[in-house]
């Protein structure tokens, strides 16, 4: 079985090594171009570019996925498959081209979480489980047939960055076996319940901002959502501070004290109260400084009860 696979980030590369240590036919990789990072703003490949390369796969990077010379490479290739980890909107002219369809595996279990960021919102409303979703694409993105799901428990300080890490494993093992599935003519797809449709939008620096007149469970649960990318913020001082790891506590000692308020520090310790409980910091990162834990944090830079965050603009 002929199959072309298309993925640009880390996410994808668990799926495309599964697929290569079963021996399955690689007729090209599909990633997006490289893109310029750093202070030079040098062209940097992706992920799947870089691991690609090592392994000597051919390689497409195509600028348009609309421009009919993509769809005439990929229609050359005479795919039996594609296979969709990460990766941009196909347009109908290219998916429809395999002989066997097109899926994609996605990081929430359908329809819930449908998105560019299924993993962060799952998080930040306090999921306790989640999972993976092999669908065939259509013309509306993310409503597919599902072809099979996995199920994954999420722990109550798990981060977005562990958590994605985890489904990029899980998410692996489903599209190997929907691969398998789909190539015996077995995959017996269902339809997804609008009525249990969520959505997860992409997540904007704004959307990052820490509001501490939330609850203390409402803000734990916003900072892991986001961390370690793109990382919850707010400001202190004039300065933007990012919190990538936290704990919640009672406030029953510290009432009366206004949401955003320092109601504890000591050498290892920096409480913030909340509107109901108090969020202990564990690990921060101050606007150009290394992120590290409060202990190092309060060394370098003391704090003194009663003084205030708050989510400023910037």
């Amino acid at each position: 079985m002929r199959i072309v696979f298309m993925g640009t980030p880390e996410f994808a590369l668990p799926s495309l090594q599964i697929l290569l240590d079963n021996h399955y036919p690689i007729s090209a990789v599909v990633t997006a171009p490289d893109k310029p990072q750093g202070r030079g703003q040098k062209p940097a490949p992706s992920p799947v570019k870089r691991f690609s390369l090592d392994r000597s796969l051919n390689l497409l990077q195509p600028a348009d996925l609309k421009a009919p010379s993509f769809a005439a490479e990929i229609k050359a290739l005479n795919p039996d498959l594609l296979v969709v980890v990460a990766f941009r909107i196909l347009p109908s002219s290219v998916y429809s081209l395999a002989a066997k369809g097109a899926f994609n595996l996605h990081a929430s279990l359908l329809p819930k979480y449908r998105g560019a960021a299924p993993i962060n919102w799952a998080l930040i409303r306090g999921e306790q489980e989640t999972g993976v979703t092999t669908f065939f694409l259509g013309e509306t993105v993310d409503t597919g047939s599902i072809i099979l799901q996995a199920r994954v428990r999420i722990g109550p300080d798990e981060t977005a960055g562990e958590l994605h890490d985890k489904l990029a494993e899980v998410g692996a093992e489903i599209v190997l076996q929907t691969v398998r599935l789909i190539g015996s003519g077995k995959a017996q797809p269902r339809t997804q319940d609008e009525g249990h449709a969520t959505p997860a939008p992409k997540i904007f620096k704004n959307d990052c901002r820490i509001d501490w007149n939330k609850t203390s469970i409402d803000i734990h649960n916003f900072v892991r959502g986001l961390s370690p990318v793109p990382g919850a913020w707010t400001t202190f001082r004039g300065k933007i501070i990012r919190l990538y790891r936290t704990a919640q506590h009672d406030a029953s000692n510290h009432v009366g004290s206004e949401p955003g308020t320092v109601v504890k520090v000591d050498k290892e310790t920096l409480m913030v109260r909340a509107s109901e409980g108090v969020i202990s910091i564990k690990e921060i990162q101050m606007e150009g400084r290394k992120r590290m834990s409060a202990a190092e944090f309060l060394r370098g830079f003391p704090i003194q009860e009663g003084e205030r965050f708050a989510g400023g603009d910037r």
